[in-house]
């Protein structure tokens, strides 16, 4: 994976970034600041500033370049959660039938938690079919916070979850 690391303290607790010289690849939550790298790639500073700018409500989309790990299916349902807009949700089923087969919703749901640069690919706007948050990495009470964020930060169309 990637060579450099880097942390924020952010409102969801510690995240650990970790990158190339020129592309994001994980973003992991931690308990407590970790030793960041001596030397810190462009590619850390630029994502540092937009999840500072994301948290602040700022900030929508983000714009870095990123190198998820992961198989092909995995990589497959990153690519359809990273078109879930910021304030809006989609289910486990709606994701499953973009990639082929509503029969996936257990796929889908294992892909989308080893998903390892969370909140830029925005896996916690994936919930249940009946709108229940099901399943996060991170907890189920920082989905709901992100969610939450979100919503506060998006003109009133209803309810996310």
């Amino acid at each position: 994976m990637g060579n450099f690391k880097n942390y924020i303290n952010s409102p969801i607790g510690w995240l650990e970034l970790e990158a190339t010289a020129n592309a994001l690849c994980a973003v992991r939550f931690k308990s407590v600041e970790g030793i960041a790298s001596t030397e810190i790639p462009e590619i850390l500073n630029q994502t540092r500033i937009q999840l500072e700018e994301y948290f602040s409500g700022e900030r929508k989309e983000f714009n870095l370049n990123i190198e998820p790990h992961g198989t092909e299916f995995q990589q497959k349902v990153w690519n359809f959660v990273e078109r879930v807009k910021f304030g809006t949700t989609a289910s486990y089923l709606d994701i499953a039938k973009q990639t082929g087969s509503d029969k996936n919703t257990r796929a889908v749901g294992l892909a989308n938690g080893k998903n390892p640069i969370p909140i830029i690919i925005p896996c916690h706007r994936i919930i249940g079919s009946s709108g229940k948050l099901t399943g996060y990495a991170g907890g189920i009470e920082r989905k709901r916070w992100l969610l939450n964020h979100e919503r506060s930060h998006t003109p009133s169309t209803g309810r996310l979850f």
